[in-house]
């Protein structure tokens, strides 16, 4: 008789949950996730290195907000490294000052970024833009 208890209690413990016919919702990819927000900035202070990093990253390369920033961030950069290399080259006496302040532009904005922001750099943004790589 305490076999049967047992046997029962073995069934009534497995009860078959039922299975819905209804999609699951898909991930809302336009969402912008904390994480989002700090490979913005990241990108933005570390540019142009974090956005090759990013680019070399499947999934962060495709998020909608990592996407924009990145591409900025990453053009960005490379106008520091060759604007600053030359205006630090030609304005000697400045100690490297304009390539400092050229990064201290793009810590502002990869703050602008953190904060979940839009960050629109003059002609640098129309032109990612117009090339399709935001």
């Amino acid at each position: 008789m305490t076999e049967d208890m047992d046997a029962n209690k073995d069934m009534d413990s497995e009860e078959e949950v039922p299975i819905t016919e209804e999609p699951m919702e898909p991930m809302d990819r336009g969402a912008i996730s904390d994480d989002d927000k700090l490979w913005a900035l990241l990108a933005y202070v570390f540019a142009p290195l974090v956005p090759i990093i990013i680019l070399l990253m499947d999934d962060k390369k495709e998020r909608p907000f990592i996407k924009a920033h990145n591409a900025q961030a990453l053009a960005w950069g490379l106008i520091n490294v060759v604007g600053g290399t030359i205006l630090s080259s030609v304005l000697f006496f400045c100690l490297g000052a304009p390539s400092l302040i050229i990064w201290a532009v793009g810590v502002y904005w990869g703050w602008q970024a953190y904060q979940g922001n839009e960050v629109t750099i003059p002609f640098v943004t129309d032109f990612v833009q117009q090339q399709g790589w935001a």
